[in-house]
Formats: structure tokens, C-alpha cells, sequence
């Protein structure tokens, strides 16, 4: 059974790894912010994604995660590794 990464969770483990940040974070309507707006910078996401892979153990190399901004982004790459594991 393939477990997927929830929003619910990944704004748990970047409140974990980061600190609660923005009036939005956790809420639907923050799902097509950019990281950046929402208080989270290049560190966080990298602490927030080894936790991801430790968590759902999946390999989620660097490049998938390159060009993704939002975390709806993060999701959908996060949710299709997980479908091919």
C-alpha cells in the first residue's frame, strides 16, 4: 500500500523544521504560495524533505526538486515518487 504525503503533514514537518511562519501556512489556500512567501527558505526545505524521505522512505533526489516552488508542487513530486517506489 503506497502511502501519500498529505498537505495536512507537509505543513506539519515544515512547521517542525522551520517554525510556524506565515498567517497561511496549513491552510488550502497556501498551497500555491511560494516557499518563499510563506517564511521558508532553502534550509528549511532541505531539512523538510530529508524528513519527507526518512518518513515515507523515498529517495527524492535533488533535481525533481529543483524547479518546485509551492507546496503543491512539492506534493505532486513527492506523491508520483511515492507512486513508482
Amino acid at each position: 500500500m503506497v502511502k501519500e504525503l498529505t498537505a495536512e503533514r507537509l505543513f506539519g514537518i515544515l512547521r517542525e523544521c522551520a517554525g510556524e511562519e506565515e498567517y497561511l501556512t496549513g491552510s488550502e489556500s497556501a498551497l500555491d504560495v511560494e516557499f518563499t512567501e510563506l517564511g521558508y527558505d532553502s534550509l528549511a526545505l532541505l531539512e523538510t524533505t530529508a524528513r519527507v524521505s526518512q518518513e515515507y522512505r523515498v529517495e527524492i533526489p535533488e533535481e525533481e526538486l529543483a524547479d518546485v516552488r509551492t507546496p503543491a508542487a512539492f506534493l505532486k513530486t513527492v506523491n508520483r515518487l511515492l507512486s513508482v517506489a
